[in-house]
């Protein structure tokens, strides 16, 4: 008998590690914006096929990557798929209202 095999795991910084410049340098680029606006205006997991970025797909890991590195997402993988969450109770809790400050001025 085969044992399961385990699931993958993606790291991600404990809300205690979260750092202001970090997530503002995050959302200081317009593809990382728009991906966090995305995510906030869905409510809902996304995989990261679902976001169609003009960009390569390893630049697009590598965004992807810098937002999870800097707490805004949280990333978990289903089957193949990698799915994407926005961590937005862990943000509001270490900045309060940054995050919807951002995502408002983002919109204007």
């Amino acid at each position: 008998m085969s044992a399961e095999p385990l699931p993958r795991q993606v790291g991600h910084p404990l809300p205690d590690e979260l750092r202001l410049t970090e997530v503002l340098h995050a959302l200081a680029d317009p593809l990382r914006l728009s991906i966090v606006a995305t995510l906030a205006d869905s409510g809902a997991e996304l995989s990261c096929s679902a976001f169609h970025l003009p960009v390569t797909k390893s630049t697009s890991t590598h965004h992807f990557r810098v937002l999870r590195e800097a707490g805004l997402v949280r990333q978990r993988y289903e089957g193949t798929a990698r799915m994407n969450s926005l961590r937005r109770e862990d943000l509001d809790a270490v900045f309060p209202g940054l995050l919807a400050s951002v995502l408002a001025s983002a919109k204007q």
